[in-house]
């Protein structure tokens, strides 16, 4: 994932939204993280889940899930600075919305002291070529011989 981020950080991402089932305090880590590192605001939308949230007619669900008030997945869902810091969220084994303002001109002034994709970035040394023709996602050997 670091060179697909780094793609997005190249385009001047501001405000990188990252959807995912995951959760927990290395979630909220990498939120963190990928906001200092792109010095840019993370929206990490996670997907807080209960047992009553399954359908009724899942197969053997009652079974599975014999409390429908507990947490498969916790959520938290979670804003994060250009700096790292947590704006709002995280929201952990509750519903609801986060609201935060989210000034990009932070966005600006922090990268004047981090741009990985700018003064940071070693053209001279490196080089990453994004290939934005369609492609197919897999290739089965033996197809050529049809």
């Amino acid at each position: 994932m670091p060179l697909a981020r780094f793609a997005l950080y190249a385009q001047g991402v501001e405000l990188y939204i990252a959807p995912t089932w995951d959760h927990g305090e290395s979630w909220i880590t990498s939120m963190r993280h990928i906001a200092r590192e792109g010095r840019q605001w993370v929206l990490g939308s996670a997907i807080g889940m209960q047992a009553k949230d399954v359908p009724p007619g899942f197969p053997e669900r009652a079974k599975i899930y014999p409390d429908p008030e507990e947490w498969l997945n916790p959520g938290d869902s979670v804003v994060v600075d250009p700096t790292g810091k947590v704006a709002a969220g995280p929201l952990h084994n509750e519903r609801g919305i986060l609201y935060a303002t989210c000034d990009l001109a932070a966005v600006a002034s922090a990268r004047r002291t981090l741009d990985v994709a700018g003064h940071y970035n070693r053209p001279d040394v490196f080089r990453l070529q994004v290939n934005r023709s369609r492609a197919a996602p897999i290739a089965f050997a033996g197809d050529d011989d049809k």
